[in-house]
């Protein structure tokens, strides 16, 4: 049986948005041998629970919502949107049992917002305010889904996610012998500031210096999360299906 894989609804009152999004995660975990589990953000706390028994590792999808920024003690910027507390809700559900029970995390744009979070971390709410203006307009990073390449990712070289995408991509070049240089897509207007209990910087824009992926530091746990959407560029880059294929080979640990 493929091991199955817990996606949370990416809103709770964006229908529209939500039913658009997830095919694209359900379909990149089917194409790398697992089986997709959506779960509902409108259902109780032990409903939940009956849902993540059965599933091996969890995603946590992108999102249009933005996490409410007094969860990280700061105050509300005025380009911060509307949180989603039923999606923060659940993600923290699913983040308490991958935790406890040692379960495979990948995060996706919004998700590794939300895991670093929930490891007490905290984010930049909207990243040309938090940028000087000599680099503020080096990189769109809220390009979007039109944009295939919207800048490059460093990854550093001893890192999980080195490991996993390696020389995944023609494109892909080295940049010191260590680190890898990988083209993204970009969505996202926010980003990790300090970092969560727990886990490591993986990649940053060279161009910015924001923060692209996170990875946990645990040996005996897969966590990792990245800025970019990988569920879009799966049958175009090797590197994103790598991605897909380390979290269903992790459940397998």
């Amino acid at each position: 049986m493929p091991p199955r894989i817990a996606i949370p609804m990416p809103h709770s009152t964006d229908r529209e948005y939500g039913e658009r999004a997830i095919p694209q995660y359900e379909r990149a975990v089917l194409l790398a041998g697992g089986e997709p589990v959506r779960i509902p953000l409108d259902r109780r706390p032990e409903e939940v629970g009956a849902l993540m028994d059965r599933c091996a590792g969890v995603l946590l999808p992108g999102s249009n919502a933005d996490i409410d920024p007094a969860r990280f003690e700061q105050a509300r910027s005025p380009h911060t949107a509307k949180s989603d507390p039923r999606r923060d809700d659940v993600d923290t559900l699913l983040l308490d049992d991958a935790y406890a029970r040692r379960k495979p995390v990948l995060g996706i744009c919004y998700g590794l917002q939300s895991l670093n979070v929930y490891c007490k971390g905290s984010l930049i709410q909207h990243i040309p305010d938090f940028l000087p203006e000599a680099t503020r307009a080096k990189v769109n990073h809220e390009a979007g889904r039109t944009v295939a390449i919207a800048h490059s990712v460093e990854v550093s070289g001893d890192t999980l996610l080195a490991k996993i995408i390696g020389k995944a991509d023609r494109n892909e070049k080295s940049d010191d012998g260590r680190s890898i240089v990988v083209p993204v897509n970009s969505s996202h207007h926010q980003s990790a500031e300090a970092i969560g209990e727990g886990l490591r910087i993986a990649a940053r824009c060279p161009d910015d210096g924001i923060i692209e992926a996170l990875e946990g530091t645990a040996p005996d746990h897969f966590v990792l999360a990245v800025q970019w959407h990988p569920e879009r560029s799966v049958d175009d880059d090797e590197g994103s299906s790598k991605l897909f294929r380390a979290l269903i080979e992790a459940t397998k640990g």
